[in-house]
C-alpha cells in the first residue's frame, strides 16, 4: 500500500505544544510579585495532574515549568527612594490631559487593567528616572508625559 494511504495516528498532524514563552530580559519582581509567583508554584504543584485528562495534565505541567522557572529566575528588587520614577514605584502623571496612575512591576505582576505596567513596557521606559514635574517624550510627542508625583509602592 502507498504511503500516500497509510494513517498512522491523529496525533501526527496535531499542532506541536510548545513551552510558555519567558519574557524577554531580567526577571525583575517585587516583593507582592515574588509573593505571588511563590502562591502560584504552591497552588499548582497541590494539584493532582495525574487525575486529569491527558491534554489538560499537559498543560497544567507545561504552565508549571512556566511558573517555577520564573520563580527560580525571580530577582527581587531594592525598594527605590522614590526621587524618581523606577521599577517599584507608582507614578501619576499627565498624558494628554488627563492624569492617570501606574505601578511599574515586573513582567508577571504586570496588569495594566489593575493599574500595573512592566517595566519593559514603552511607557515605563519613558518615564523611567524621571522626577516630579519633569516632562518625558512618548509615543514619537515630545514632552507628551509630565510627571505628578512619585510615590514606593509596598506589599499592596
Amino acid at each position: 500500500m502507498s504511503v500516500a494511504f497509510r494513517r498512522e495516528s491523529d496525533d501526527e498532524h496535531m499542532e506541536p505544544k510548545f513551552e510558555l514563552p519567558l519574557p524577554t530580559g531580567p526577571n525583575w519582581v517585587t516583593a507582592r510579585g515574588l509573593r505571588l509567583t511563590r502562591e502560584k508554584v504552591q497552588a499548582l504543584e497541590s494539584v493532582d495532574s495525574g487525575a486529569m485528562e491527558e491534554e489538560a495534565g499537559k498543560k497544567h505541567k507545561r504552565v508549571l515549568r512556566y511558573w517555577r522557572t520564573r520563580l527560580a529566575t525571580a530577582e527581587l528588587q531594592a525598594a527605590p527612594d522614590g526621587d524618581a520614577v523606577a521599577f517599584g514605584t507608582r507614578v501619576r502623571y499627565r498624558l494628554n490631559g488627563q492624569n492617570k496612575t501606574v505601578a511599574i512591576v515586573g513582567d508577571d505582576e504586570a496588569d495594566p487593567h489593575e493599574g500595573r505596567i512592566s517595566f519593559s513596557s514603552p511607557l515605563a521606559r519613558a518615564m523611567m528616572e524621571a522626577e516630579v514635574g519633569e516632562k518625558v517624550d512618548f509615543a514619537g510627542k515630545a514632552e507628551a508625559v509630565e510627571i505628578v508625583a512619585i510615590t514606593v509602592i509596598g506589599e499592596d
